[in-house]
């Protein structure tokens, strides 16, 4: 048993040390040994009297054939093209799926700094011992982040010099083709670009440029040290790392472009939405806002408090709504704003103020048009007086330490759509604890109730501002704003502003 009887010339070819009388161990492979062992404990053909291996750099597929003096009979079939297409196609699917899961986890997050540590982690995962990843300069700081083998990533921005490590500042600067791997000296890495967590001195290092759009997104470092010789046949080969780093690059890419377009948009932000209030040469203000939709923070209406240079001087108020929602109306609410704090100088005259305004808003492109009410407020010893303008807005209305509640009779044309308009002021006196309510009509107009369907209208603000006699002016525009929302239930709505002019109870500036 285990002992050559006779082979053919192709047999005797593939194996010289067969011949009849050798035993099959000292001869034939050892994969073809063991399935030698398990036929002659069978007596028919079955799939375990079958096997595959190589022999030198070819693949064989063997099959027993037992004759019947009890011998087997080993028929061998040359496999070695099928045996590595399979094997290609195993690789591609692996490349696939470690593809997948790299771009899944790299399109998570539009976090920069995030994408960077799991680049890193991902590459010391998937291609080397440890992986670096470098940002381009970040003002005079280095973004690096680290991954070794324990999987721990580091984030820091460094004051670094990426000329340190050759060709790294060209990378960075987007003049080394795209993606292709430069091999390194590790002996000229500095410290900063070398994990802490390797188990032994680089022995390999390779630097890839990570293509962005458009602009480099940064490069990625592997190293290795001779620990991971054993692993590197479980890596995918170089085609995978040239598609990591295509993929990493338009991740931190797409990372660092959105980061960037929030700085802007926060920027922006910071000047369309509305101020916070208070006391202003001794009168109270307070204002809320609204907008229609929960996920926008402006939209089309609007208030402003511009503070006279001094205690006898007027501050102007300013709240308008513009035609429209959204982002559009927040366009034009920017430009009234803008086009009001430079035309402060003239707000002595409410008429001239709006009429240059409205000169400002007529154009063929701008078809949106938007209402104002004007106040000019200065505190007289115990007394507040104001001169209130209405540019096609509705009515404020004065709220009396009685109880009593009055509109101010002011009207006027809104602003953007006609060529000439008109308006008339109307001065109003406030004594200790009375408050002028400017606000919108998403106030009056917001729909809801019983039914779902009945707006909030004139009648329910005044009879809801009457309960509001003596109330501070943060507290009354809080009561008002919490009314239309409880009227509103979680249906839509328009925007929504409130404003509050108060004198307050202290008689003294």
């Amino acid at each position: 048993m285990g002992v050559l009887t006779t082979l053919n010339a192709a047999a005797a070819e593939l194996f010289p040390r067969a011949a009849a009388g050798v035993p099959m161990r000292d001869a034939a492979p050892s994969w073809l040994v063991k399935a030698h062992e398990r036929a002659c404990r069978t007596t028919a053909a079955s799939d375990d009297a079958a096997a595959c291996g190589p022999v030198d750099d070819r693949w064989f597929r063997a099959l027993a054939v037992h004759a019947d003096d009890g011998g087997v009979a080993w028929w061998l079939a040359d496999e070695t093209a099928r045996h590595r297409a399979e094997r290609r196609l195993a690789e591609e699917r692996r490349v696939t799926t470690v593809l997948n899961e790299v771009s899944g986890a790299l399109l998570a997050t539009l976090n920069p700094e995030r994408c960077m540590e799991l680049t890193a982690r991902l590459a010391a995962e998937h291609l080397a011992d440890a992986a670096v990843v470098v940002s381009p300069l970040l003002g005079r700081g280095l973004p690096v982040a680290t991954c070794g083998p324990d999987g721990v990533t580091t984030h820091e921005v460094l004051r670094a010099d990426p000329e340190a490590v050759p060709d790294l500042d060209e990378a960075l600067r987007g003049r080394l083709p795209s993606p292709a791997t430069i091999a390194l000296d590790p002996s000229v890495l500095p410290d900063w670009a070398v994990p802490g967590a390797l188990a032994g001195p680089v022995t390999r290092a390779s630097l890839t440029p990570l293509p962005g759009q458009g602009v480099p997104a940064g490069a990625l470092l592997l190293l290795d040290t001779g620990a991971s010789d054993g692993a590197d046949d479980a890596r995918p080969g170089p085609d995978f790392a040239r598609l990591f780093a295509t993929r990493a690059g338009a991740a931190l890419s797409a990372a660092r472009l959105h980061a960037e377009q929030a700085t802007i948009t926060a920027t922006l932000m910071r000047n369309l939405l509305p101020p916070d209030l208070s006391t202003v040469h001794g009168v109270e203000y307070a204002g809320i806002y609204r907008p229609s939709r929960a996920s926008e923070r402006v939209g089309g209406d609007f208030y402003d408090v511009h503070p006279g240079p001094g205690p006898r001087d007027e501050t102007l108020v300013v709240l308008g709504d513009v035609c429209g929602k959204g982002l559009e109306a927040a366009v034009l609410t920017g430009k009234i704003r803008n086009t009001l704090q430079a035309l402060l100088p003239l707000s002595g005259d409410h008429q001239r103020l709006l009429g240059l305004l409205n000169d400002a808003l007529l154009a063929p492109a701008n078809p949106r048009f938007a209402t104002l009410a004007l106040a000019s407020v200065v505190r007289d010893g115990p007394l507040v007086r104001l001169r209130v303008t209405s540019a096609g807005h509705m009515p404020p209305v004065v709220v009396r330490r009685s109880g009593e509640v009055e509109e101010v009779p002011t009207r006027g044309t809104l602003v953007g759509a006609f060529h000439s308009i008109s308006s008339t002021t109307a001065e109003v006196v406030l004594r200790p604890g009375e408050t002028c309510v400017l606000f919108t009509d998403g106030i009056t107009e917001a729909r809801g109730g019983p039914l779902g369907d009945d707006m909030f209208g004139q009648e329910r603000l005044l009879a809801a501002l009457r309960r509001c006699a003596g109330m501070p002016v943060d507290a009354l525009v809080d009561h008002v704003h919490m009314l239309a929302a409880d009227w509103l239930g979680g249906g839509d709505h328009d925007d929504i502003a409130v404003v509050a002019v108060g004198a307050p109870y202290r008689s003294a500036l």
